[in-house]
């Protein structure tokens, strides 16, 4: 039986797939620590509907991001912890998985997948047909129409409207998000687990963290013999 989950927004997304099975769960649980106090439990509950144990575990496939600093290391510290027990682990990207959700509502490339990078910026890659077409990055919204231009664009739910004020009307809109998604993690999470495993999972970052952001104006007030030390 495979794990797959994703932790990287506020909606954390479960699936325990079992040969041509799976039995799914997406819950808003909120950023940062509300993944940590329902992920287990939800996976609990999957495990009492398959009628499986954590003994039935076989590997673990993890989204690796970009996405919340916070919600991102409790997935990927949680596949890693069932790694430690010598299960295989595999990782995929937050892009890899919408475009696979995409794949799952019948709707393919190309189109750029946006998400929500914060503080006004937008984590970003183009795929077509078959795959991503360039590297993914990061720009401010306002940088969006140079890059996306006229091209066909999708994001989630509750990031779209800030995409939607700065880019032409050619948003690419689920009917059920929610199921797509959960769709496309466990067909992709199907088709990772047939390729070497990971170990150890890297998570995918496409920003500094807001420590490294202010470490150099916090530094700057530091006492000089304590800087030397920080940089040591």
């Amino acid at each position: 039986m495979l794990l797959a989950l994703d932790t990287t927004t506020e909606i954390l997304h479960l699936a325990l797939i079992r040969g041509d099975h799976a039995w799914t769960r997406r819950v808003v649980s909120g950023v940062g620590r509300g993944h940590s106090e329902r992920l287990i439990p939800t996976l609990d509950e999957l495990m009492a509907e398959a009628g499986a144990a954590p003994g039935d575990l076989a590997g673990v496939a993890a989204c690796l991001g970009p996405g919340g600093f916070t919600s991102l290391r409790i997935g990927v510290a949680t596949a890693e912890g069932f790694g430690l027990t010598g299960l295989p682990t595999w990782g995929f990207s937050a892009f890899a998985l919408r475009a696979e959700a995409l794949r799952q509502a019948s709707v393919t490339g190309p189109l750029w997948i946006l998400l929500d990078g914060q503080r006004g910026e937008a984590f970003h890659q183009r795929w077509g047909a078959d795959g991503p077409t360039e590297p993914a990055a990061k720009h401010p919204l306002a940088d969006l129409p140079g890059r996306v231009g006229d091209e066909a664009w999708w994001a989630p739910e509750a990031f779209a409207p800030k995409v939607a004020a700065v880019l032409p009307d050619h948003r690419i809109a689920l009917a059920d998000e929610g199921a797509a998604t959960l769709a496309g993690l466990v067909a992709l999470a199907r088709r990772v687990s047939q390729g070497a495993p990971e170990a150890p999972l890297k998570p995918f970052y496409l920003r500094e963290t807001d420590a490294e952001v202010n470490f150099p104006h916090a530094a700057a007030h530091l006492p000089e013999a304590l800087r030397r030390g920080v940089a040591r």
